[in-house]
């Protein structure tokens, strides 16, 4: 008896583990399955957190960099187009 329900614990066990694995392993191969199991990962800042966290001056520099280099990219591939015509 006491065999019985020390081999039913452990195939349980075995079972949960088992479960566990081929979950992981399906999620492999889809994509959208991947990405929703990477972001149910994730923990969420609160806004307080975010605002103590973030440098809100140099996000800014770093968005307005990022402009200057979309606009003059943009410029380029216009001349580029020009150019091909």
């Amino acid at each position: 008896m006491k065999d019985d329900k020390q081999f039913e614990k452990d195939s349980s066990a075995a079972d949960s583990s088992a479960d566990s694995v081929d979950e992981y392993l399906q999620t492999l191969g889809n994509e959208d399955a991947r990405e929703l199991r990477y972001y149910s990962q994730e923990q969420p800042f609160s806004a307080d957190e975010m605002t103590r966290l973030v440098n809100e001056e140099r996000l800014n520099k770093l968005l307005a960099q990022s402009d200057e280099f979309l606009n003059s990219l943009s410029g380029e591939l216009r001349d580029f187009d020009q150019d091909s015509l």
